[in-house]
């Protein structure tokens, strides 16, 4: 069995506990020290064997794959393994080459960076929406037609931008998208190395979003959020709110000073 696992944002402690089974069980463990902390091999047994993907390409993981075919192997994955982290390729590697596999799924630097900053990305009035993406650059030719920063700015909801911190200049631009994007005033929070020791968070506007980045000089582990929702300020949520009846509560008459239900009413 190969466990394609997501190893969470950083912090030892956000990895789940399927994760932390799958580690202790192993026999083969392939990890990134570039992105992965070597604290979650401290659930690994005593002589697991260990390879560092850091220098690795897809072919030499493959290989480690192909040596042990009846072993339990972890791919440990920075993040949540369901967004940018090459699991597809090896998945079909594994069904081209009749190997069982699973998928454990880890906390994302999306709420980690969310948590951070004690924002909620989706607020009510502000965005119902939450856009993941990331500039083109090296990799361009991953990019569909259409999917760019510049794009996705012109909607005006909550924007996560990954694996984009080396290039400010270019990101502040795009999400301008000269004069159709965010305003310049829009709040933004590059968030770096969300639950590592030395986490970071650097509230900031879109208009001056590179200046920002410049001064910290993060070119890797960085996030960067958008969206009129980061300002914080939220107005009263229909789902909780006394005049608001579902399957588990009936509506209650918020005039009312004995606090008795009236009959059930469904939001408009």
């Amino acid at each position: 069995m190969i466990s394609f696992v997501g190893a969470g944002p950083g912090a030892v402690d956000l990895l789940t506990l399927r994760a932390a089974d799958r580690i202790a069980r192993a026999d083969v463990v392939v990890w990134a020290s570039s992105l992965v902390t070597e604290d979650v091999l401290h659930h690994a047994p005593p002589g697991v064997e260990l390879h560092d993907s850091a220098g690795m390409t897809f072919e030499d993981v493959v290989a480690v794959y192909q040596a042990h075919p009846q072993a339990r192997v972890v791919r440990l994955h920075s993040g949540d393994v369901a967004l940018y982290s090459a699991l597809q390729e090896q998945v079909d590697w594994c069904e081209a080459n009749g190997r069982s596999w699973e998928v454990v799924p880890g906390v994302g630097s999306l709420a980690a960076a969310s948590a951070l900053i004690g924002r909620e990305l989706t607020v009510p009035g502000k965005a119902q929406s939450v856009i993941a993406t990331r500039l083109g650059g090296r990799t361009s030719a991953s990019m569909p037609p259409g999917e760019t920063v510049a794009a996705f700015a012109r909607h005006g909801t909550t924007l996560a931008v990954y694996l984009s911190a080396a290039r400010p200049e270019e990101l502040q631009d795009q999400l301008l998208a000269s004069g159709h994007g965010y305003p310049p005033d829009t709040p933004a929070v590059l968030v770096v190395r969300a639950s590592w020791p030395d986490e970071r968070a650097h509230h900031t506007t879109v208009g001056q979003l590179a200046e920002t980045m410049r001064a910290d000089g993060a070119r890797v582990t960085a996030l960067v959020l958008v969206g009129p929702a980061l300002a914080g300020a939220a107005r009263r949520c229909h789902l909780y709110d006394p005049g608001y009846a579902h399957a588990h509560r009936r509506r209650s008459d918020p005039g009312s000073t004995d606090g008795r239900p009236v009959a059930p009413r469904t939001a408009t």
